[in-house]
């Protein structure tokens, strides 16, 4: 009985292992090979042919083009002096226009990806997941990494994706999608919440009127006494559409408030994308969730408020008009009754234009981001969650895409409240406006 597991558990693995290493071509793909194969053959034999012909003699060249007669330009003269000869104003000799530069060609994605391709493979083939790269084509890992960052970064169709790569455009829509699977598995190593001296290294003065402030109350190690914090990340979000999946579309219907609906986005036609970043945009927080979860930070302000160990001594967050106000998470007043409110509130917005510009730089790189044309919530996630995961992987090795930064919409009230982020809040915005007061920095 052991010997027949045994043999049963060795059958196992080598079937395994054959199809991790060979699958077999569907027909669109041998056919595809097929055809290639040939051009090759052909393209061949025609060059082994001219090569066995004997050089044609030098063709003569074409005599030399005749001069253009130079254009002369003559001034009307009034009638009065039509007796005297047109003075001739200017004699320029007629030039053939040069011609036109050749517009450059555009770069290949070997190119353009080239150090990024090979940086996630090695971390796709380190990585300690059990999930593997599907696809019945053999295709090897830089090869499929090539391929996924091809339709993240330029909205390709996956029928031109199919003939760039000869691959049928079925076998390209598992591969993409296992290669976020695979991603998605190392979310919890790229995106990190920081700790220790990589914390310390991300905190940023609150306001540049309470820096000295700061520097003396972290040699006093008095922070959380004198109520001066130090912003380790932005809280914000980001909308990325989607193709609505079936059923969920608005029935016909004569009724006016449902042809109201259909004019009016479906609360789940797009992703809700909430993101921590720290001051060099990297994501230090992720959460996709459907367009009609309303909760915003809830649960990351709760965490925090559970495990304060999780943000350095004297830090907060700061996030916008609609998350939770903690005294870990600051956000703007409501209506600035005052130039005490105002002050803080503009403080604020400079911290705001950092996840601004890290979602510009996310979108500009991932432009598949402007509109997912997927149907399947779960399968949108993981494209959503590939790209952000991916943005930190760019950073770690130096390439920044620059995109144009844009105001995120924001929540018409203050979300929910509790004294002690009111006081803190209040506390901070009553420092701020007597050091800009004082005019001491």
């Amino acid at each position: 009985m052991e010997v027949r597991e045994h043999v049963v558990s060795a059958a196992r693995a080598v079937l395994d292992m054959v199809e991790r290493e060979w699958q077999p071509l569907s027909a669109g793909e041998l056919e595809l090979r097929l055809d290639q194969a040939v051009e090759e053959i052909l393209e061949s034999e025609l060059r082994t042919q001219l090569e066995a012909q004997p050089p044609l003699p030098p063709a003569p060249l074409p005599p030399a083009p005749a001069p253009l007669p130079p254009i002369t330009f003559y001034l009307q003269l009034p009638q009065s002096q039509a007796h005297t000869e047109a003075p001739v104003l200017q004699t320029v000799p007629a030039t053939r226009a040069p011609e036109p530069e050749a517009a450059e060609s555009q770069q290949e994605p070997e190119s353009v990806h080239g150090a990024a391709v090979k940086y996630i493979s090695d971390l796709l083939q380190s990585s300690k997941s059990g999930a593997r790269l599907a696809g019945r084509a053999r295709l090897s890992l830089p090869h499929t990494v090539l391929l996924s960052l091809t339709l993240l970064s330029e909205r390709l169709s996956y029928r031109c994706v199919s003939r760039r790569f000869q691959l049928e455009k079925g076998n390209i829509h598992r591969i993409f999608f296992s290669f976020c699977e695979r991603v998605n598995a190392l979310r919890e190593k790229i995106i990190r919440w920081p700790a220790g001296e990589e914390a310390a290294d991300a905190l940023v003065p609150f306001s540049s009127l309470l820096e000295k402030e700061v520097a003396q109350q972290q040699e006093a190690q008095q922070q959380e006494a004198q109520g001066v914090p130090r912003v380790l990340g932005v809280l914000g979000h980001t909308r990325v559409p989607i193709r609505l999946p079936i059923g969920k579309h608005d029935v016909e219907s004569a009724l006016p408030e449902v042809r109201r609906m259909r004019r009016e986005a479906h609360p789940d036609s797009w992703l809700n994308v909430e993101l921590v970043c720290d001051r060099r945009g990297r994501f230090l927080h992720c959460r996709v969730s459907r367009g009609s979860d309303a909760e915003r930070g809830g649960s990351l302000a709760h965490r925090l408020g559970r495990n304060p160990e999780l943000m350095p001594p004297g830090s907060v967050l700061v996030a916008g008009a609609g998350y939770p106000l903690t005294a870990r998470v600051l956000t703007p007043y409501g209506s600035a009754a005052g130039p005490r409110e105002e002050l803080f509130n503009k403080t604020l917005e400079g911290h705001f234009h950092t996840l601004d510009q890290a979602v510009a730089d996310l979108r500009a790189r991932f432009r598949r981001l402007r509109y997912l044309d997927i149907g399947n919530y779960e399968r949108a996630r993981a494209v959503a969650l590939t790209a952000c995961v991916l943005h930190n992987v760019f950073l770690d090795i130096g390439q920044v895409a620059h995109g144009a930064a844009e105001r995120e919409e924001t929540a018409p009230r203050e979300g929910d409240v509790d004294e002690e982020g009111v006081r803190t809040r209040d506390a901070i915005a009553e420092l701020l406006f007597t050091k800009f007061n004082s005019g001491r920095l």
